[in-house]
């Protein structure tokens, strides 16, 4: 018979991640990322700790300081920022996301009425999980970082027919626009959009994302680019709006996207 005398189980069933889980926390985290203005971090702080009830005071503090569109870049959304860098590293999870976005929202709402005409948005960007495929978590969430990243997001939902998706693009000209895919059997849909949106002459960039996708696959069609990880999505957006092709962020991606 076997003996298990001597044996070392410290790395038996451990998932490779699990030191970095168990020995950082968001307030270690924190430390290196937050905005070192006292007036912005405070602010940040409330998005980063998800304290949806008393982000309105401390903003409205805040405005008596700073520009209100400098709280909502640099406090809020630098808040946000950190949630992402987080949820990167498995230190928050879904339920914090959608949180501390609620809480961004609820400070933002009340920064933009003292902007005269209201923040300007960096551009639309249409999402959606592909047809078929009931699965919109990793959609959610990247709709989540998009929005907090100045942009306007129409979020179409899940198991949107083709047909609905290239006429909301037809509709509201997007910068780009993302699908969803979680199942094999749904993400044929992307590059069915992307050859129908080429026939009608709209060459925007189409992101391919979820558990079925991977890069290869995503750059395996026309306007096809990927991103892997929700906070990437952001980052990609910003190449796009200053002019980048879809060709151009397939050959830069590993630059865009960096340590994300």
């Amino acid at each position: 018979m076997l003996s298990k005398e001597g044996a070392d189980f410290t790395k038996i069933l451990r998932r490779y991640d699990i030191e970095t889980q168990v020995s950082m926390t968001p307030e270690e985290m924190a430390k290196k990322l937050l905005p070192t203005d006292e007036v912005f971090k405070k602010v940040a702080e409330e998005v980063l700790y998800m304290r949806f009830k008393t982000v309105g005071p401390v903003v409205m503090e805040a405005l008596k300081q700073r520009n209100p569109l400098d709280v909502i870049n640099n406090g809020l959304v630098a808040g946000m920022e950190c949630v992402a860098k987080l949820y990167a590293e498995h230190v928050y999870y879904l339920p914090e996301i959608m949180m501390a976005a609620k809480t961004m929202e609820i400070g933002i709402a009340i920064a933009e009425k003292q902007v005269p005409g209201g923040r300007e948005s960096k551009g639309t960007v249409v999402m959606h999980a592909a047809e078929g495929d009931p699965h919109d978590i990793g959609k959610n969430i990247a709709a989540v970082m998009v929005r907090s990243s100045g942009y306007t997001v129409v979020d179409m939902g899940r198991d949107v027919p083709i047909v609905d998706f290239i006429a909301k693009v037809e509709e509201v000209k997007p910068l780009f626009a993302s699908g969803t895919a979680l199942m094999t059997t749904t993400m044929s849909a992307f590059p069915a959009e992307a050859k129908i949106l080429k026939e009608k002459g709209i060459e925007i960039p189409l992101m391919g994302c979820g558990g079925a996708v991977n890069r290869e696959y995503a750059n395996s069609y026309d306007l096809g680019i990927y991103s892997e990880k929700a906070p990437q999505t952001p980052l990609i957006a910003e190449k796009i709006r200053q002019g980048y092709t879809w060709k151009q962020v397939r050959d830069e991606w590993d630059a865009i996207v960096g340590g994300q």
